[in-house]
């Protein structure tokens, strides 16, 4: 039986050797699919996207402030985050602690010569789902890889708020 609620969240992603901070607090609607698998969508809200319109910047310069959607599948074992909406770009990564999964990057240009995607390799160093019986905490260790160069060691953590 799918059951959902509605729920405050933080959901944060921090680089531990780079300076990259990302904080999101919002709404978003939890949905119970199994004993330990959950879904959540979330609406991020706008976000000025200043440096990555330079494959088409605007020339009036001003930035369009475009709510990207965010959707988590989580559980103990794996987790998969998809984000889509923006205009630009969008993404999927698939984690599993112990292993490496993908990173997919999309980009929706439609200049010759840029590539539409690219994928980068992630090794999942710890996954930890805590709460019962729906999640409240959520926390990913990983390493972002592009071949054999190691792109930043990265923490994202989901707090559900009850």
């Amino acid at each position: 039986m799918l059951t959902h609620f509605r729920k405050p969240v933080s959901l944060s992603l921090v680089s531990i050797d780079l300076p990259v901070r990302s904080l999101v607090e919002t709404a978003a609607t939890v949905y119970q699919k199994d004993k330990e698998q959950f879904h959540l969508l979330l609406h991020e809200p706008g976000v000025l996207d200043q440096d990555l319109d330079i494959l088409s910047p605007n020339p009036s310069g001003q930035r369009d402030s475009k709510p990207r959607l965010l959707w988590l599948e989580i559980s103990p074992y794996r987790a998969v985050m998809t984000m889509q909406g923006n205009g630009q770009y969008s993404y999927r990564h698939l984690w599993q602690k112990g292993m490496y999964g993908l990173s997919r990057y999309y980009l929706q240009h439609n200049s010759v010569g840029i590539p539409q995607q690219f994928r980068l390799r992630n090794f999942t160093r710890d996954l930890q789902m805590t709460g019962h019986p729906f999640p409240t905490d959520l926390r990913l260790e990983y390493e972002l890889w592009c071949q054999t160069v190691q792109l930043g060691r990265y923490v994202l953590s989901l707090e559900v708020h009850h």
